[in-house]
């Protein structure tokens, strides 16, 4: 075998395991991993202000229907963007049972301005930097955003998403229940 041909392969070979040692760490950062121990039950006891803190969103409020939690960010592109297709969700699907909450991974004033300029019909919550925690408890180890999080009319988790949802991801998660 000549040095050249050798050399290809060798190099062949490094791009390879490169690619595939990329495909895993890609793998990795889009896929929820397991739950924390108790973060389920820490979700449910859990309650967060309103942006201009006038009310307090308790999460056992919301048991017992089925729940889209979505953490965000008014600096994320990929929520804001997903945004308007979570309120057209809530606001077709609520009839049904549905329920949609978003928890700002974010600071009040800057969603308080970011609703005036693109108000929701869903509530949302402030859950500020421990957001990042409570959504690593539930399996987002990396802290991307935004995340999903479905939860059962039983309060059990039955779906997750790192990264923006589609209208197609939401029309599945509207026959979920059914």
């Amino acid at each position: 075998m000549s040095d050249l041909r050798r050399r290809t392969l060798v190099w062949g070979g490094a791009g390879l395991l490169a690619a595939a040692a990329g495909a895993v760490v890609s793998w990795r950062r889009w896929t929820p991993q397991p739950l924390a121990d108790d973060a389920v039950n820490g979700f449910w006891a859990a309650a967060f202000d309103s942006p201009p803190g006038d009310r307090s969103w308790v999460m056992a409020d919301f048991r017992g229907k089925p729940l889209v939690l979505n953490f965000w960010a008014t600096w994320c592109p990929p929520c804001v963007e997903e945004m308007p297709l979570l309120d057209t969700f809530y606001r077709q699907q609520k009839d049904q049972g549905w329920q949609v909450l978003g928890l700002a991974v974010d600071q009040a004033p800057a969603v308080q301005q970011f609703l005036r300029r693109l108000p929701v019909s869903f509530p949302i919550g402030m859950a500020g930097l421990p957001g990042v925690e409570l959504s690593r408890a539930l399996g987002n180890t990396t802290g991307g955003l935004p995340f999903t999080v479905v939860f059962s009319p039983k309060g059990e988790v039955a779906h997750r998403q790192i990264g923006k949802l589609t209208a197609a991801d939401l029309a599945r998660l509207g026959g979920l229940f059914s």
